[in-house]
C-alpha cells in the first residue's frame, strides 16, 4: 500500500513538468522549431504560431498538431533548404505566401493581407519568415490595426519574433 502511494507520488511529480511546458516556449506566440521538434507538439496562441524557417520535421510536429496551414512570408529568392511547398503539401497542409522583402514591406497594407489570410483559415496556422523578426513586426501593426496601443502592439510584436525590425514598426506606428 505504502509502495502505491509513493508511485503515485513519483507519477505526479514526473508529469508537473509536462504540465508546466503547457505555457512554455513552445506555447508562446513564437516558437523556436528545434525545441518544437525534441517536444513533439505545439499549440498556437490565438490560432497563430510565428517561427523562423521550420524543416521538415517540425513541420510535420505542425501538421500532427492540428494546423491547417503554413503562411511563408520569405521571398522566392530565399534559400529554404527543401521544397517547403511540396514538403507542406504532402502533409496535408495548405501552403500561402505572402513574400515580405525588405523594410519598406513591413507595413499595414501588409499587415492587412495577413490578418486576411489568417481570417480565411479555419485552424491553427504556422507563420514564417527566416527568424520570425518579419512576421512579429506585421503581426505587432496587426495589434495596432485592432486598435492596441503602441506599447502594447510592440508587447505583441516581440512575443511574436519582433527583433532588430522595432525600429521600423516604431515608425509605422509613429506615421499612422
Amino acid at each position: 500500500m505504502k509502495s502505491t502511494a509513493i508511485a503515485r507520488l513519483l507519477l505526479t511529480l514526473i508529469a508537473l513538468p509536462s504540465l508546466a511546458d503547457d505555457s512554455g516556449h513552445a506555447a508562446g506566440i513564437h516558437v523556436d522549431v528545434s525545441r518544437v521538434v525534441a517536444e513533439g507538439g505545439v499549440q498556437p496562441v490565438d490560432g497563430i504560431t510565428s517561427a523562423g524557417q521550420p524543416d521538415a520535421a517540425a513541420l510535420r510536429v505542425f501538421a500532427d498538431a492540428g494546423y491547417v496551414a503554413v503562411i511563408d512570408i520569405r521571398g522566392p529568392d530565399e534559400d529554404r533548404g527543401m521544397d517547403e511547398q511540396a514538403v507542406i503539401e504532402d502533409l496535408g497542409l495548405e501552403y500561402v505566401t505572402l513574400p515580405i522583402v525588405g523594410s519598406d514591406a513591413i507595413n499595414f497594407d501588409n499587415a492587412r493581407a495577413l490578418d486576411a489570410l489568417l481570417a480565411e483559415r479555419d485552424g491553427p496556422v504556422l507563420v514564417h519568415c527566416g527568424s520570425g523578426n518579419r512576421v512579429g513586426a506585421l503581426l505587432a501593426l496587426r495589434k495596432s490595426l485592432e486598435g492596441a496601443d503602441d506599447d502594447a502592439a510592440l508587447e505583441y510584436g516581440r512575443s511574436a519574433g519582433l527583433g532588430r525590425l522595432e525600429p521600423v514598426v516604431k515608425e509605422r506606428l509613429k506615421d499612422d
